[in-house]
This record gives C-alpha cells, sequence and structure tokens, in this order.
C-alpha cells in the first residue's frame, strides 16, 4: 500500500508535478472561465519551469561527469549516456515551445478548443495533455490516418 502511495506520487503527471488537485468544475459554470484558464496557466507555467530546470541540471551533470577514459569501451559507454541525455533534453525544448504556444493561447482566450473542428477538448483532456490542441474525435482520426500513410 505505501509503495502504491509513493509510485503515484512520483509519477510525471503534471497536476502531481504543479502540486494541483483535479479541476473541480462547479454547476452551470461556463467552460474556460478565469478559474479554468488559470488552473491550466498554473501547470503550463510549472512544467515549463521544471523542463527547464531538468535542461540546466543535464548540462551541468555532463561538465561534471565528462571523463576522459583512457579505455575506449568506457569512453564509448559515456558518450552513449550523453547521447541519450542530450536527445531527451532536445524533447524537452520542443515541448517547451509548445508549452510557450499554449500559454499564448491562454493569454488570447484562445485555448481549450480544437484546432479541427472547434468543439471543447474538455479539462481531463488538457489535465492529461495540457498541449493537446485537438479533441480526442479528431486526434484518433488524425492517429488512423498517419497509420495509414504509414502503411
Amino acid at each position: 500500500m505505501e509503495k502504491e502511495k509513493q509510485k503515484k506520487k512520483s509519477s510525471l503527471n503534471v497536476l502531481s508535478i504543479a502540486g494541483l488537485k483535479p479541476y473541480q468544475k462547479k454547476t452551470d459554470e461556463q467552460y474556460m472561465n478565469q478559474s479554468q484558464m488559470l488552473h491550466f496557466k498554473k501547470i503550463l507555467e510549472t512544467w515549463k519551469n521544471q523542463l527547464k530546470f531538468e535542461i540546466n541540471h543535464t548540462l551541468l551533470y555532463i561538465q561534471d561527469k565528462s571523463t576522459n577514459f583512457p579505455d575506449p569501451i568506457d569512453r564509448a559507454a559515456q558518450e552513449e549516456e550523453f547521447s541519450l541525455e542530450l536527445r531527451n533534453r532536445d524533447r524537452s525544448r520542443k515541448l517547451i515551445k509548445k508549452i510557450e504556444i499554449t500559454l499564448k493561447k491562454i493569454k488570447n482566450n484562445d485555448f481549450g478548443y480544437c484546432n479541427s473542428c472547434g468543439i471543447e477538448i474538455g479539462i481531463r483532456r488538457l489535465e492529461a495533455r495540457p498541449t493537446a490542441s485537438l479533441c480526442i474525435d479528431c486526434k484518433t482520426l488524425a492517429e488512423i490516418r498517419e497509420k495509414q500513410m504509414a502503411g
């Protein structure tokens, strides 16, 4: 039981990263009102700051651990480890750009609606993936098309 609690806390869920609870929608509350926008803005800003911290930490880690091993196998293992870290950080940089685009949508009151069909994406989907720009139906169709194109 204790391990389950720790596992839930250590998950990379964006809500837990931001230290927030799932948004509790009030009855007759308008979709993407000021309160909801603030909720998602806090999630996105916290997530962005965490990613930036991890990028800086990786650079410091590589500088600290960088050693010129005389053994070619040790040197290759270290280079592979650094390469993997740098690829992960590159993904983080791309995600930061998506987060910044999403924060601009919030600023322009254009957040929470599908880019394809214009319907509400939904609070729970956005809490799971705050940078989502498609509703679940349009995303599913896009994935089906992608699979068909790949063969």
